[in-house]
């Protein structure tokens, strides 16, 4: 069966997956007019950007979603693969998918003049196309404006004891910070930064970015760390809004520059059967609209200067991004995994 629909039930998924690929060019003979994307991104954030491609272009976005091994299918599948696009979170994974040889470089005047150089592979094997700041929540009840930390540095201060929470060390966004510390600091400054962390943590790291924003309201700790659109997100569950209403956002600094962020980006995979139309949808998502609606939907920084903000990001406080190359935090995500087992970080 060919991949055709779009398939965005678990169901669809499945046989999706289990499916036989079929050889590059017959592929490109019956998607004309249609472009195939991989996705680890969950179908409804992306979706409302896909029916905008759709209506303005004519063109149809097949997706296939999956929390993992899309990198591996397409190694598997090798020329005869049916995907175009490859979209992830995380500059690791986007790492992942050039070093795995399954990606192409796309060479667009509008994907470089728009996506600032840092945000971007040099030679044009991925793109970023939003900012997922790494920010603090902060207690309103115990912690007054003027005393929340101003840097990620200041977290493995003394005073602040007992008083932190975090998810696992280990998972990527927190990978990702300690690589960006690496960076900036050197190894050395980067483990001393780290044992002061986990000194000043209140409990054992666990579970996900808004488990650490409740345990603030419960009163566990009283400052997290997480990305900027769990906010967002928690204002609109109502089981979660009074955990949001507990905190306020802080934007700290690394190394005196910016903010720490991350990325949502897309990759052009190497068999590409509609590479015309993939490159289209590419230099779409770059486009003030989309840039706009990932803003406005998902609470997510538009990685293009100058685009309109959504009112409740414009809220959150003015984004000053660290500017340092995502492919230095990529490079050193493995000594960051070390170093985080080295110092015991989830014991």
């Amino acid at each position: 069966m060919r991949f055709r629909t779009s398939l965005l039930a678990a169901a669809g998924l499945t046989a999706a997956l289990a499916s036989s690929p079929v050889l590059a060019a017959e592929q490109a003979a019956i998607n004309n007019g249609e472009v195939n994307v991989y996705s680890y991104r969950q179908p409804f954030l992306i979706q409302p950007m896909f029916d905008a491609f759709t209506r303005d272009t004519g063109v149809k976005v097949n997706v296939v979603f999956a929390p993992k091994g899309l990198v591996e299918r397409l190694e598997q599948e090798g020329r005869n693969s049916p995907a175009d696009l490859i979209f992830t979170v995380d500059i690791g994974r986007l790492s992942d998918a050039y070093d795995s040889g399954v990606t192409q470089a796309v060479q667009s005047a509008e994907l470089s003049g728009a996506i600032p150089e840092a945000f971007r592979q040099d030679n044009g094997h991925w793109y970023g196309l939003t900012q997922r700041a790494r920010i603090l929540y902060v207690s309103k009840d115990r912690v007054p404006v003027n005393e929340a930390p101003k840097s990620y540095e200041e977290l493995a201060d003394p005073k602040w004891k007992g008083r932190i929470c975090t998810r696992s060390g280990s998972h990527v966004y927190q990978v990702a910070l300690t690589s960006a510390m690496i960076a900036h600091h050197g190894l050395e400054k980067a483990e001393d930064w780290l044992r002061g962390l986990k000194a000043n943590l209140a409990r054992k790291p666990q579970g996900n970015d808004r488990a650490q924003v409740k345990a603030i309201k419960e009163g566990e700790c009283d400052v997290s760390i997480g990305n900027n659109y769990y906010y967002g997100q928690m204002l609109q569950n109502e089981e979660q809004f009074a955990w949001a209403q507990s905190v306020y956002p802080v934007f700290p600094t690394i190394a005196n520059t910016g903010t720490h962020v991350n990325i949502s980006g897309v990759a052009l995979t190497k068999s590409a059967p509609n590479k015309q139309n993939a490159v289209k949808l590419m230099e779409f998502l770059a486009g003030d609209l989309a840039q706009q609606m990932y803003a406005e939907q998902n609470f997510e920084y538009p990685i293009v200067a100058g685009v309109p903000q959504g009112g409740l990001i414009r809220s959150m406080g003015e984004l000053k991004p660290d500017t340092l190359n995502l492919d230095e935090v990529a490079a050193n995500r493995g000594t960051a995994l070390k170093l985080i087992n080295e110092v015991g970080y989830n014991d």
